[in-house]
Parts: structure tokens; C-alpha cells; sequence
């Protein structure tokens, strides 16, 4: 038996395997991930680096918040078109609103945040002067001295 028969076989019988546990699902994976960092450090390795490289652990175009976080950071859409003008449109709409309100509420967090300060501030100067003046120290300093 040839090399190229030996590894088309050994490439069927790891697609199946791959098949397997691709329909358990990513707790599976998860799963074999950490048996394999258990039991052989290199094998575990392996496995995560096959992981990421094939995506199954997730997208590699929307990473959760960062997908968003980016995008209102840049001030730019990263969605494409969807092919319905009057969706994108509304989406436009909706997201130039909720960008708007997003400012408008950082503006309002600041006022509070300023009208808060200013008022502990108040009440600090407001106790202050209501304070007693300090009573003078005496020059010598520590417990009187009974002999003398």
C-alpha cells in the first residue's frame, strides 16, 4: 500500500472523528481540550491550535462586545448591506439614533458626575467653616511633668 493511499485513509477515519464530535457540539471540544492539556500537554496544544485555526470555537468575524465596541469607537458601520434598501435604511436610522442617544447620556453621566462633586464639595466647605477653631498647642509638647 502506497503513502498517498496510507494518508487518504488516515485523513478519512480523523474526518470522522472530527464529524463525531463536530455533532456533540462545542462542549465536546471543550471537553477534549482539556483532556488533552490533562493527559498531554503537546496533544491539548495541538487541539487548541486546530481549534482557532478552523473556527470552531466561534466566529472569527463577530468577537461579542469587541464587534460593537469597535464600531462605535470608529464612528463607522461595519455590517454590509443586506439587500433590502428599506431595512438598511432603518437600520442606518436606528443606529445613528441609539449613537446619539449614547452621546447625549455620556453628556448627562458628566453633568451628574460634576453636580455630585460639587455638591460634596459644598458640604465639605459648609462643615469646615463650622468647625470650632483649633485651641493653641502649648510650646511643650507630651505629658506634664510632676516634679517640676
Amino acid at each position: 500500500m502506497s503513502i498517498a493511499a496510507r494518508l487518504d485513509d488516515l485523513s478519512d477515519v480523523v474526518g470522522g472523528i472530527v464529524a463525531k464530535i463536530d455533532d456533540m457540539g462545542k462542549p465536546a471540544w471543550i471537553a477534549l481540550l482539556v483532556l488533552g492539556f490533562i493527559f498531554a500537554w503537546p496533544f491539548g496544544l495541538a487541539l487548541l491550535a486546530y481549534l482557532i485555526w478552523s473556527g470552531r470555537m466561534g466566529s472569527r468575524k463577530h468577537r461579542g462586545m469587541g464587534f460593537w465596541g469597535s464600531r462605535a469607537n470608529h464612528g463607522h458601520h461595519a455590517c454590509g448591506t443586506s439587500g433590502n434598501r428599506a431595512f438598511d435604511e432603518y437600520r442606518e436610522e436606528t443606529l445613528r439614533r441609539l449613537e446619539d442617544e449614547q452621546s447625549e447620556f455620556r453628556e448627562f453621566m458628566d453633568r451628574l458626575r460634576h453636580a455630585r462633586d460639587k455638591a460634596e464639595f459644598d458640604q465639605f466647605m459648609a462643615d469646615r467653616g463650622r468647625r470650632p477653631p483649633r485651641a493653641p498647642e502649648p510650646e511643650g509638647h507630651g505629658a506634664p511633668n510632676p516634679m517640676g
